[in-house]
């Protein structure tokens, strides 16, 4: 799983997810990309999953890159412990995503197959995702 090897500071706030995407929105690397119309939360077990849909579709041909990576903390209390006590452990690391980042890239192969490939990969993600190209 991914997550930072070091951070400033162990924990960190919620923050609000409002706005679009203007970095990282727009296709550097690949040919086909696949780019986020909703606001989330992706979690480094959800990329990893989208990550190994997109190869498997692909059959390990051309060239993938992930364009996020998470690194904001997100601790949790157990369940039934009361109040008081302070900020729970850090559970998982998460990526921050709004709407219009590009989250997967692909290129090397036949158009065909990536677009069925980054349909997959969609397929894993916790909100709506749109296939675009390097024209567009």
């Amino acid at each position: 799983m991914l997550e930072p090897k070091k951070r400033k500071y162990r924990k960190s706030f919620r923050g609000r997810m409002k706005g679009k995407a203007y970095r990282g929105s727009k296709i550097s690397f690949g040919e086909l990309g696949l780019k986020a119309l909703g606001c989330a939360w992706l979690s480094s077990r959800q990329i990893e999953a989208g990550r190994r849909a997109l190869t498997h579709s692909i059959k390990r041909g051309g060239k993938v890159w992930i364009r996020v990576f998470p690194d904001k903390p997100v601790s949790s209390r157990p369940a039934g412990q009361r109040m008081g006590g302070g900020k729970g452990d850090t559970e998982k690391y998460v990526a921050v995503i709004t709407p219009g980042k590009i989250i997967y890239e692909v290129a090397g192969i036949e158009n065909k197959v990536m677009k069925n490939a980054l349909e997959r990969a969609g397929d894993k993600m916790p909100f709506k995702t749109k296939i675009v190209s390097r024209k567009d």
